[in-house]
């Protein structure tokens, strides 16, 4: 039975470098906090294991601004590297996303390589609730330890997938890859700088 293989998308297969820019601009809009203030408090709760924007809008009390989806670009390589995966794997989603995630895939020229895509916007709860692992593996017809989670965050995508017995990889991209993995109770099963590597390693 071929193993399968869900990504987050958000700094995992999707830069979002701009996006966060963008989003700490409009955020800090009218306030009297810095962009860089902002920037690197949010880089201090990313390497607390913790959801770094959500927590800098509370330290600073200000608003949640909108999430800028057009701004986000593929990662290099995402393409080649997907297609060599799925000739050996079913390849899933599990990802916090706004509306329209699968036409973004498919702009993205990558929405055919997956079997599945679960995105929380579309079934009314998001990681880290368990739920939403539980839903794509039950999708899917796979058994949690047929199946792997990679992505850039311990919160979101590490811990839960652990707790429900899959199999974890992180990838160190984004604020995510900021993360202390010596905080973390259990070890992801593998640890990655960037999709590349995903390639060298047996699942």
């Amino acid at each position: 039975m071929k193993k399968w293989l869900f990504f987050d998308v958000g700094s995992t297969l999707v830069d979002e470098t701009e996006c966060e820019k963008q989003r700490i601009i409009d955020t800090i809009n009218g306030s009297s906090v810095s962009y860089d203030e902002f920037y690197h408090k949010m880089e201090y709760y990313a390497c607390c294991n913790m959801n770094c924007y959500k927590c800098t809008l509370e330290k600073y009390g200000l608003k949640k601004a909108d999430w800028k989806s057009e701004l986000e670009i593929i990662y290099p390589k995402a393409d080649y590297i997907l297609n060599s995966l799925s000739v050996k794997y079913n390849l899933g989603i599990i990802a916090n996303q706004n509306k329209g995630l699968s036409e973004r895939l498919r702009q993205f020229g990558i929405y055919d390589y997956f079997n599945i895509v679960v995105s929380s916007s579309d079934i009314g709860f998001a990681k880290p609730d368990e739920r939403i692992f539980k839903f794509a593996l039950k999708k899917a017809n796979c058994s949690a330890q047929n199946a792997y989670m990679i992505g850039d965050r311990f919160d979101n995508d590490i811990i839960p997938a652990q707790h429900i017995g899959m199999k974890t990889v992180w990838i160190k991209q984004g604020f995510g890859g900021l993360g202390n993995s010596d905080k973390l109770s259990t070890f992801p099963d593998y640890i990655v700088e960037n999709l590349s590597e995903l390639l060298n390693l047996q699942f």
